[in-house]
């Protein structure tokens, strides 16, 4: 018999539940069963032509396919502090104040390395993006929980926010606007607070921000707030404003000195980026306008509308201002648990949605359908849910 045992670090985390759901779902595709996949926030449409036309031209160069620098080429690094200062008016210094990163989970990992010990705190909201916290634990951290709640605009109880840093002296706090999963709008009332919460507790806020041009017609940075570089980290992504989720390319921004600190983790773990990869996402960067109009909005709400019959056919509540991929809303009080109304659709209307206990108790009585689906997909799942009442 094997007597090998994996770490036991692997007893505080579950595969992540999109992993173990997909694997269902596949089966039951095997099965013939024709799944529409509302779930995951995995842009369907391909990047603007100038950034694949960028992608094949340096891919034909023979001195191209080499190793790359860990912290990005000089025109990534550029062509990133170039967006922060044309849609977010924030000045970054593209050779210290900007890292580039190959998607936020991998962000989330160098940034607790480079700043938690094990046993220090971490702040995470409730409901939020699960990595936050299993890659806490992973890393030997302990999670505590501040909430974010439907009445209060999904944004922080900076009271409760109070009590928490005098009982638990926290390193890091995570947080996420526009948020992800309940469409809360980015205020920057809350990032001016977050900043000076930041500043009053000798603690890091890191707001992980890839959702600021969907449906959005405000671009909003915690950067934007004078003094925040000194205690602030922000992750950006072209995941989802970009069409690019497969791509893996996003930024950390911050001071220098964080910037390095969170390098000397990264080049011990990764090595750079393909170079078209880079070369064709600077390329990205300089989408106009007009392509963020069409794909980052006029697309989003169009498909939104179907997402919105969805939830008034299923009974649910939701917050019409909310933005971002995702449309989140509140079950009927008649439903007991919300994985009886989502199994009931995945296997009585094959429709895959998310139910909102993946992001912590208080998403329990929630459900997250995703807009990243062809708009004649959505119509045709909810063709199949109104036919679970009949």
């Amino acid at each position: 018999m094997n007597m090998i045992q994996p770490a036991d670090r692997l007893s505080l985390v579950q595969e992540y539940y999109f992993s173990r759901k997909l694997k269902e779902v596949a089966q039951l595709n095997a099965e013939g069963k024709d799944i529409i996949s509302l779930a995951i926030g995995s842009p369907d449409m391909p990047p603007s032509p100038q950034t694949i036309e960028k992608l094949c031209e340096v891919a034909h160069q023979p001195n191209a396919h080499g190793y790359q620098p860990t912290q990005g080429t000089p025109e990534l690094r550029q062509a990133m502090a170039d967006f922060y200062k044309r849609w977010y008016n924030v000045d970054l210094d593209a050779k210290s104040e900007v890292l580039p990163l190959i998607g936020s989970k991998e962000g989330i990992l160098h940034t607790t390395l480079a700043f938690v010990n094990p046993g220090d705190a971490v702040l995470v909201p409730n409901p939020g993006y699960p990595t936050y916290t299993s890659l806490s634990k992973i890393l030997g951290a302990k999670i505590v929980n501040y909430d974010l709640r439907e009445d209060n605009g999904w944004q922080p109880d900076f009271d409760q926010l109070e009590n928490i840093v005098q009982e638990t002296a926290p390193k890091l706090l995570w947080t996420n606007y526009p948020n992800m999963p309940t469409g809360g709008r980015a205020q920057m009332k809350t990032y001016e607070r977050l900043v000076r919460f930041a500043k009053d507790h000798n603690l890091v806020v890191v707001n992980d921000n890839p959702y600021s041009f969907i449906l959005s017609e405000e671009h909003l940075s915690i950067l934007q707030v004078p003094g925040a570089k000194d205690c602030c980290i922000e992750f950006n992504s072209m995941s989802k404003s970009h069409n690019m989720p497969g791509w893996r390319v996003g930024l950390c921004a911050s001071n220098a000195q964080f910037i390095q600190w969170i390098l000397k983790v990264q080049s011990n773990i990764e090595s750079g980026t393909f170079r078209g990869i880079q070369l064709a996402a600077a390329e990205a960067y300089k989408n106009d306008e007009t392509w963020h109009r069409e794909f980052n909005i006029d697309l989003y709400r169009r498909r939104r509308q179907y997402a919105e019959q969805i939830m008034d056919v299923l009974g649910c509540t939701y917050d019409p201002q909310q933005v971002g991929m995702f449309l989140w809303g509140r079950i009927p009080d008649s439903i007991q648990n919300v994985e009886d109304l989502t199994e009931r659709v995945l296997h009585e209307a094959r429709v895959f949605i998310t139910p909102g206990f993946i992001f912590g108790s208080n998403g329990e009585r929630y459900i997250r359908i995703s807009l990243c689906a062809k708009e004649e997909k959505i119509q045709q799942a909810l063709q199949r849910i109104e036919k679970l009442k009949d």
